[in-house]
């Protein structure tokens, strides 16, 4: 086993050098810290939801129903009894698992889509381009609005309506990324070699594509949540007395000037998880610029 991590230690021995490195230029920028704390703060809150909340998601005290700020709840409670703290807790979890599942289907369709657009071109790409355009001329939340429509509400066709306006971000990305990649020197070198259109995708235009995906997806995170809180403050996204930040606020503006802890913490957890990916997001755009690492 030893020889085993050893050995793949010294074939990846440059891209752990590229890791390090990474890492050392964030923990100089005091914004990519903070942002770090941030979302550490959630992916933990998220992590160990039944451990941090003193109480289920669903879990319900009537005879306790708008309790003000206290010990026993520390936020206080909604109409129905349920504990704020603790549907803040559980709507991390809501939020990372939509963020994580919308991200990786855009992902994975603006990808192959974006690679196969830049690198055959031609009629290809003028067909894959004027569908994305397409999607992208229309406003997203009222794309977003028109798909969960059309699928039903819940949470999985949000989901599935929120990804489906995401993806031809990516695919925009790629393109250009496969546009100037399959240009180079070493590309050519390796096409004159005799190399076939899969291995020249997979082996060189793909893994050139990677940092910029990375970037977008991290600072896209927040986006996605703010869109998902605002379909389901809209009545187009989860059910209602689900543990998700929109959900949340849109329940609790009825009581702002009388109970306002029933929607302000809510909208807090939901700027303050934002503002941390953004902030995260920025701090790796600017340290995966390779003039900046020169």
């Amino acid at each position: 086993m030893a020889n085993v991590f050893v050995k793949w230690k010294q074939e990846n021995e440059s891209m752990l050098k590229e890791v390090g490195f990474t890492i050392r230029l964030l923990r100089q920028s005091p914004l990519a810290v903070i942002g770090t704390i941030m979302v550490g703060f959630f992916l933990i809150a998220a992590l160990f939801a039944p451990i941090v909340a003193p109480y289920g998601a669903e879990e319900r005290v009537w005879s306790e129903a708008y309790a003000a700020p206290s010990g026993k709840h520390l936020l206080g409670a909604d109409e129905s009894g349920g504990d704020v703290f603790s549907r803040i807790i559980w709507g991390a979890r809501t939020s990372m698992y939509i963020a994580a599942i919308v991200l990786v289907i855009a992902i994975v369709v603006g990808v192959l889509l974006g690679s196969l657009s830049g690198f055959f071109g031609g009629w290809v790409d003028e067909v894959i381009m004027r569908f994305t355009d397409v999607f992208l001329s229309i406003p997203a939340i009222i794309l977003a609005m028109a798909f969960a429509s059309i699928f039903g509400r819940s949470l999985e066709n949000m989901m599935l309506a929120l990804s489906l306006i995401w993806w031809p971000t990516y695919a925009r990305y790629v393109r250009g990324q496969a546009l100037s990649v399959k240009e180079t020197n070493f590309v050519e070198a390796a096409r004159s070699l005799g190399a076939s259109n899969r291995r020249l995708m997979y082996n060189h235009i793909l893994p050139n594509t990677i940092a910029p995906i990375i970037v977008q997806a991290t600072l896209d995170i927040g986006g996605v949540v703010i869109t998902a809180a605002a379909l389901s403050f809209l009545g187009f996204g989860t059910p209602p007395g689900a543990a998700e930040w929109g959900r949340m606020v849109a329940e609790g503006q009825r009581y702002a000037f009388t109970q306002p802890w029933m929607f302000l913490y809510p909208g807090i957890a939901l700027l303050l998880f934002s503002l941390g990916w953004n902030l995260l997001g920025d701090s790796l755009r600017d340290v995966l610029d390779p003039r900046l690492r020169r």
